[in-house]
């Protein structure tokens, strides 16, 4: 009975997980249906494949974002110690 509405009136697919910026994994309120968005930025099935790809998206994206903020945290403070010897 749950997929009833959804064939009338269509999935309502909510983000589940934000993978990187650009990829998400999404999910069906009715039904649960879960879906992906793939290379070429289409929605696919959320397969095992797929959902492994995106655990290790997310590992590089994450370890990308750590790795940035620090060298931003890092220039900071050195722009800091400049000041208070200058």
């Amino acid at each position: 009975m749950k997929n009833i509405q959804c064939k009338v009136f269509g999935h309502d697919y909510k983000v589940t997980r934000n993978v990187t910026y650009h990829v998400k994994e999404y999910t069906c309120k009715n039904c649960k249906r879960e879906l992906t968005t793939s290379g070429n930025g289409n929605l696919t099935e959320l397969t095992p494949k797929f959902r492994e790809i995106n655990d290790v998206l997310e590992r590089i994206h994450h370890r990308r974002i750590m790795r940035i903020n620090s060298k931003n945290h890092n220039t900071s403070n050195l722009k800091e110690i400049k000041l208070r010897i200058a």
